[in-house]
């Protein structure tokens, strides 16, 4: 015993965990889908900067390159310390030809020398060789592979290196004098980009902590909505194993506060349990009504042939009322059963027939008169001045006049002596009332509440002659409440009932025309 517990506490912690698995299922669809998300966004604006900036660097260096060549080009010979320096400084020229330098007074400033802002750039380094491959001018380190190696067409190469995440850009120009077209030397442009490097290097750092950062939010984020939409489905599940336990169960979804599609199945699955828990309990009523009711005729049919199987055979008159019994019962088994079917549609008519209408004049004036006819030693007045021509209500017309024929039926029944049924119908507003009047025996105040009940008889000996099982205004009631109707009695003992139903008015034509 304490095995099989076990094995089901097991089994309940294993669905468990395989329902709370579709929470962290939609949840890592989302964190998957947001971090991928941010990654390319992440990665593309980061190359886009990134882009800008070494496009924008590769200008700066060939500028750079360009303004020490235009310099360089005008030395005729090789190029050496001697004619190097004052070549590139205008300052230094005019020191060395013995003018004065260059002052702000003269109208311009020392740092204006494009060449000095450059040699003051710490980034940049400038390295010119002369033919042999010795070193004439550095305003930084040396590079260590020496002079750059040149095939015969190349006169300038442009290279752009990444090492460890950090980008290295360098230009190699030969110089050729404008004078001679001769070589003169070479030229080294080393842009080291750390500054750049670093802007990029904080990019990429802030872009990784913003992206660590909105990811745990929106998983975060995510988490509280995917759970706010797993709860409820939850709630169902765990409703629906303990209604498979226990199908007389009525728990129910609570009421999640939601004008979504969530809510509106939270609405339905009750009303699905609703109609389940329904359906079952009026099985259960028929099989105990029918159980109780089919014991009596079942007894006296057994009853009468255990008396032919003893002695009555052989006694005529005994043999004749035996089989006028047991077909009697056999009869009103036959009645019972079709009226216990009849009740049970009822209940299920708005599966059956949910779009069925019904000519409200076409089905009362049929039914009056089948019902004249066959009972004609009674006076039935049918009054229909109130009734609008062609007035639809929805309901199945063979319903309505099932309906119609248990009234009209019971009025008969329990008429006295007194043989007039009035059945009346008026169209008022929004709905249709049809009322059914007898003169009979009517109804004590005490019964009236009672008399819709299946199998109540408010005279069973008199009703069992006639044929009555108790069924007919429980038939009646369930049909019309099934179509969204009312019914109701009002009764005086010894003065007769009047029994009133009414509809809501699909529509009238005659309004419409």
């Amino acid at each position: 015993m304490k095995m099989m517990k076990h094995v089901k506490k097991q089994n309940k912690s294993t669905k468990e965990t395989l329902k709370s698995s579709l929470t962290f299922k939609w949840v890592s669809l989302v964190a998957a889908t947001i971090t991928v998300s941010f990654v390319i966004f992440s990665i593309a604006i980061y190359s886009l900067v990134k882009q800008q900036i070494v496009s924008q660097e590769r200008n700066l260096t060939e500028s750079v390159a360009t303004t020490f060549q235009r310099r360089l080009v005008e030395i005729p010979t090789s190029l050496q310390i001697s004619n190097v320096v004052p070549q590139l400084s205008p300052n230094t020229n005019r020191i060395l030809e013995g003018q004065t330098p260059i002052t702000s007074n003269d109208g311009g400033n020392v740092f204006n020398d494009d060449v000095l802002a450059t040699l003051s750039n710490r980034d940049t380094s400038i390295t010119i060789y002369n033919p042999s491959g010795d070193v004439v001018f550095s305003n930084g380190n040396v590079p260590d592979n020496g002079m750059p190696h040149f095939s015969k067409t190349e006169n300038h190469v442009l290279k752009v290196e990444t090492t460890k995440g950090k980008i290295h850009m360098k230009i190699y120009q030969k110089i050729f004098s404008d004078k001679t077209r001769r070589l003169t030397g070479y030229l080294i442009v080393d842009n080291s980009m750390d500054q750049q490097n670093h802007v990029l290097k904080s990019i990429r750092n802030w872009m990784i902590g913003l992206s660590i950062i909105a990811i745990i939010v929106f998983v975060g984020l995510s988490y509280l909505i995917v759970n706010s939409v797993v709860q409820p489905i939850k709630k169902m599940s765990q409703i629906s194993h303990d209604i498979n336990e226990d199908p007389t169960n009525k728990r129910r979804v609570p009421d999640l506060h939601r004008n979504d599609e969530l809510g509106e199945l939270a609405i339905s699955f009750n009303e699905m349990l609703d109609r389940m828990q329904a359906y079952m309990q009026q099985q259960k009523q028929f099989v105990g009504d029918v159980s109780h009711e089919l014991r009596t005729p079942v007894a006296v049919i057994e009853g009468h042939l255990n008396l032919l199987e003893r002695w009555g055979k052989d006694d005529p008159q005994v043999l004749e009322e035996s089989i006028q019994a047991s077909l009697q019962e056999s009869k009103r088994m036959k009645h019972l059963i079709q009226e216990m079917l009849d009740l049970t549609r009822a209940e299920q008519v708005d599966l059956q027939y949910p779009d069925k209408t019904a000519d409200v004049n076409e089905v009362l004036n049929r039914t009056v008169n089948d019902m004249r006819m066959i009972h004609q030693d009674f006076t039935i007045t049918y009054d229909d001045s109130d009734l609008a021509p062609d007035t639809i209500i929805k309901i199945y017309r063979n319903h309505l006049e099932q309906i119609l024929i248990i009234l009209i039926d019971n009025a008969i029944k329990y008429s006295t002596d007194r043989k007039e049924i009035l059945v009346d119908a008026a169209t008022e507003k929004d709905k249709v009332k049809i009322s059914v009047q007898d003169f009979g025996e009517g109804i004590a105040p005490d019964e009236q509440d009672k008399i819709f009940n299946r199998f109540y008889r408010v005279d069973k000996a008199r009703t069992r002659e006639k044929g009555g099982n108790g069924l007919g205004l429980a038939i009646a009631q369930k049909l019309v409440e099934s179509y969204h109707g009312k019914i109701s009695v009002s009764s005086t003992l010894g003065s007769g009932s009047k029994f009133m139903i009414e509809f809501p008015l699909l529509k009238s034509k005659s309004e419409n025309k």
